[in-house]
């Protein structure tokens, strides 16, 4: 089946020539591109979080897959859903689910459910999809949207795509989709962010869900990142770093009330 957009005209323009044009600024082409396990990358409106999305998607080579992982927002579908088959439209262009992949995850993990309605109204992933149609149409992607407070579930989902990713025969990279702090000051975005950014930083899935547990950092996909990071361990990063940071206060001038974006790339 095809997977429609669900919000474009909302959260990006709905105009193939406005949504290139748009992405185009937020890209860097100067930028050193190297090769990537796994990021980290926003998905507010783009007009919000592009600078941050733009600044991980020029910095990484653009692999022949990409395995997605996003907050399940919608609460539609079981804990873990993932998109076996068909394609996603969006203004720019289509991309094709890498159905192999998707199949091996399926048969790896039994918590992974083949489910599509999960994916009809979520914006987590396709908010991702403008900038890697940007460098490409022939991509494939894996669509995985997670709902669930376990830390168990993430460290066997991590595995299963580590696995996944190790066995496949072409370069694999592992996108989790996450916005940082919401509708706090934009001091306690940073100063909160930050503790859970080191723990990024530091290759430390356990710590992160434990730092946003404890501190009530707001950060809506710490369960897709967490999961992420027990991949790239199990696939064997070494090293975390932060590409970018900023709040909804730089682009709507209101301190008092932002969302936090973080950019971070996993080698």
């Amino acid at each position: 089946m095809n997977r429609k957009p669900a919000v474009s005209g909302q959260f990006y323009p709905a105009s193939s020539t406005d949504l290139s044009k748009q992405i185009d600024g937020y890209l860097e082409p100067g930028a050193e591109r190297g090769k990537a396990i796994g990021v980290v990358s926003p998905h507010a409106g783009i007009m919000y979080s592009g600078k941050v999305a733009g600044a991980v998607y020029s910095r990484i080579e653009i692999p022949r897959t990409f395995i997605l992982i996003g907050p399940n927002h919608t609460g539609i579908g079981p804990p873990v859903s993932l998109m076996a088959s068909g394609n996603w439209e969006l203004p720019t262009g289509d991309l094709s689910i890498d159905e192999d992949l998707a199949g091996v995850l399926l048969k790896q993990c039994d918590i992974i459910e083949e489910d599509s309605t999960a994916h009809q109204m979520e914006h987590s992933l396709e908010v991702q999809l403008p900038f890697i149609l940007q460098y490409s149409t022939s991509v494939n992607i894996v669509p995985i949207l997670m709902m669930t407070d376990s830390l168990e579930v993430c460290r066997l989902v991590g595995d299963a795509v580590a696995d996944a990713v190790l066995a496949a025969e072409y370069p694999v990279t592992i996108v989790a989709s996450s916005d940082m702090s919401h509708y706090v000051s934009d001091e306690t975005a940073r100063t909160k962010d930050k503790h859970a950014i080191d723990k990024i930083t530091d290759l430390d899935p356990e710590g992160l869900y434990h730092i946003v547990s404890d501190e009530s950092i707001s950060m809506c996909g710490v369960i897709p990142v967490t999961t992420m990071l027990f991949a790239a361990r199990k696939i064997g990063a070494k090293k975390a770093s932060l590409t970018k940071y900023m709040t909804s206060a730089e682009t709507s001038g209101d301190y008092d009330y932002v969302v936090g974006y973080a950019g971070l790339i996993i080698k």
